[in-house]
């Protein structure tokens, strides 16, 4: 299949340019914190409507920074040393969802401590809404035509138009379907049930869990960053970031309540 060729700038005024990619992050958030607010009007969350307000703008600092902190030590450290400037660039691309995770927890502590907040109730609402970002990000990467998959004989593989003459895995859209759309499908169950919903920790492993999963599944499909390639023949970068999370994940699940 041809790559539809969507332009990643929707519109421009003279130098301002609104990007797709942009309008992931912005859609994501605020339809992530509309969920957040929705699910924490249920028992036993009951969080005032200013500490959902004010969230928002802990989770954007946390995404963004994050996310682009991330990108720059996971994937590309020596070309960023070699150009600082580049890392401000955020509009270029380049963030990655483990540095946007890291950062999404750092943030939630402090804004939990500064509440007087339990921890855990906030982390199981932000694990219910993320998969909603991750549905707008990952569509945003296929028009961007960026990370796109291995080379495959499929009859709907792209022809992307940085790679190369030979049609591949759409695997940004992979993404799209199993770390946002199913995970979030499968966490929206799993809060439907009361026993769960009140096990503090529960619904943010499931979660990790989840996504660690499905990332490492895609990842079989998904090229290789070219600058990194494969780890010991075999493995990715997406993969070795994703390991840990499955852990925690089966942790938070699995362990005792009072041991948390």
């Amino acid at each position: 299949m041809p790559f539809p060729n969507i332009d990643p700038i929707i519109f421009s005024v003279g130098p301002i340019a609104v990007r797709w990619y942009a309008l992931s992050y912005i859609a994501g958030l605020l339809l992530g914190i509309k969920y957040v607010a929705i699910f924490v009007s249920k028992s036993p969350y009951a969080l005032e409507k200013n500490n959902v307000d004010d969230l928002l703008v802990w989770m954007a600092i946390g995404v963004i920074l994050g996310g682009r902190i991330g990108y720059v030590a996971f994937y590309n450290l020596e070309v960023y040393l070699r150009n600082p400037i580049e890392i401000l660039k955020v509009w270029q691309g380049g963030m990655s969802f483990h540095g946007g995770l890291i950062g999404v927890v750092c943030v939630t502590v402090l804004f939990c401590r500064q509440r007087k907040l339990s921890f855990w109730r906030v982390s199981d609402a932000i694990a219910c809404a993320t998969p909603i970002g991750l549905l707008f990000g990952r569509i945003a990467n296929f028009i961007n035509g960026e990370l796109f998959g291995r080379v495959s004989d499929l009859p709907w593989a792209v022809i992307f138009p940085n790679g190369g003459p030979s049609p591949r895995h759409p695997s940004q859209l992979y993404e799209a379907f199993f770390e946002g759309l199913l995970l979030f499908f499968i966490l929206f169950f799993f809060s439907k049930n009361v026993e769960m919903r009140h096990r503090p920790g529960f619904l943010s492993g499931v979660f990790l869990m989840g996504y660690g999963i499905a990332r490492g599944f895609v990842e079989l499909f998904r090229e290789p960053d070219q600058q990194i390639g494969f780890l010991f023949g075999f493995y990715t970068i997406g993969q070795l970031l994703s390991t840990p999370l499955i852990i925690y994940g089966f942790y938070l699940i699995f362990w005792p309540q009072k041991s948390k």
